[in-house]
């Protein structure tokens, strides 16, 4: 090949290999996951271009949040911030309440008192906080296990209220049979604090919080304990589900305990894992209902996304096939108070806009 058409053989092949890398969405597949430092607000960041995501279509899903009475809303690719926006009055700083959002921090305690053996989900509740803590005869109490209070299939009764003293819990059917939105699951962390002989808010402070570097504490609200913190504190429980369980090197969770909790947890609704909410399933039951409807929770959200969902629209959308976390904190975005609204799947067609 003589020396002119070994050029531009070599220009048209450098040609080619620039036109087709510039056409070509950054390959995220094998890039590890980033977890913030455990003392410090430090937190890396990562460009839309660099995710590959759609620049032009972020001011509308923006836009869209702010009218729709949110607070702080975070998007997180493999622990990365990708968008952090605080609208209508909130900062960084500003703390707001998990509301039932909150109870997966339960759900990540009680797998974590199990891996130490302290605890196991399969037995009876009364034989860590003992007999008649229900209104229940002895023989229906004690069919009651700690793994019903987490796949809220206690088989008690969900229309009295929030009040979960003894003389408010009472029997509709036996556990296992029915599956029923209900406080009740609380008394899981009275069986944590027997289990660990501490307090429920020194075993979770030393166990799950402080060694993920989350800010915020529990509120006793009536009958209520009611988590409150920042949007990134919340975003740091969201990377820790996302990571299956681990920070850095350290397992904090069990994977095992998660893959559990974020599937099927019982045979009546498919979409309801350990307090976890998951979609892609082909039916669900909301709160206060026992029908049953037909498809997904979320139609346009990822059929792996599985969520933790709170009063007033608080929003915790962990998505492993998109290495995504997200979350959205605020007032009910519209006039229903239900932890699911349609809000939901009207948010979730805007953020495809922007990550697809």
């Amino acid at each position: 090949m003589k020396p002119t058409r070994l050029a531009l053989f070599i220009f048209s092949l450098l040609l080619l290999f620039n036109c087709s890398s510039d056409d070509t969405e950054p390959d995220l597949s094998q890039e590890s996951i980033y977890f913030p430092p455990l003392t410090s607000e430090t937190w890396d960041t990562k460009s839309l271009s660099e995710t590959g995501w759609n620049a032009t279509k972020l001011q509308p899903l923006l836009d869209y949040l702010e009218v729709k009475n949110s607070k702080g809303f975070i998007m997180l690719h493999n622990g990365k911030i990708v968008v952090e926006h605080y609208m209508n009055g909130h900062t960084a700083s500003s703390s707001w309440y998990w509301a039932s959002a909150g109870k997966t921090l339960t759900t990540a305690a009680v797998g974590i008192a199990q891996d130490q053996g302290i605890l196991d989900i399969n037995v009876k509740v009364s034989d860590d906080i003992g007999t008649g803590w229900t209104s229940l005869p002895l023989e229906k109490e004690n069919l009651i296990t700690n793994k019903h209070l987490l796949s809220m299939s206690s088989g008690l009764d969900d229309t009295l209220g929030e009040d979960i003293s003894a003389e408010n819990l009472h029997y509709i059917t036996d556990a296992g049979e029915r599956w029923a939105y209900h406080g009740v699951f609380l008394k899981l962390q009275d069986v944590i604090s027997s289990a660990s002989n501490q307090t429920w808010n020194t075993y979770f402070d030393s166990n799950l919080k402080n060694r993920i570097g989350m800010s915020g504490a529990w509120v006793p609200i009536g009958n209520l304990n009611v988590y409150w913190s920042t949007t990134r504190s919340m975003a740091r429980f969201g990377l820790l589900n996302l990571a299956n369980g681990t920070w850095e090197d350290t397992q904090i969770v069990s994977q095992s305990f998660m893959n559990e909790a974020t599937n099927t947890s019982q045979s009546i609704n498919q979409s309801y894992g350990y307090l976890w909410w998951l979609n892609g399933k082909s039916s669900y039951h909301l709160p206060q209902s026992q029908l049953e409807f037909s498809g997904k929770l979320i139609p346009n959200a990822p059929n792996d996304m599985y969520c933790a969902l709170g009063k007033n629209d608080q929003k915790m959308y962990i998505v492993p096939s998109e290495n995504l976390v997200i979350i959205r904190m605020g007032e009910a975005a519209d006039n229903s108070n239900f932890a699911l609204s349609n809000f939901d799947d009207e948010l979730w067609e805007k953020i495809n806009a922007v990550i697809n």
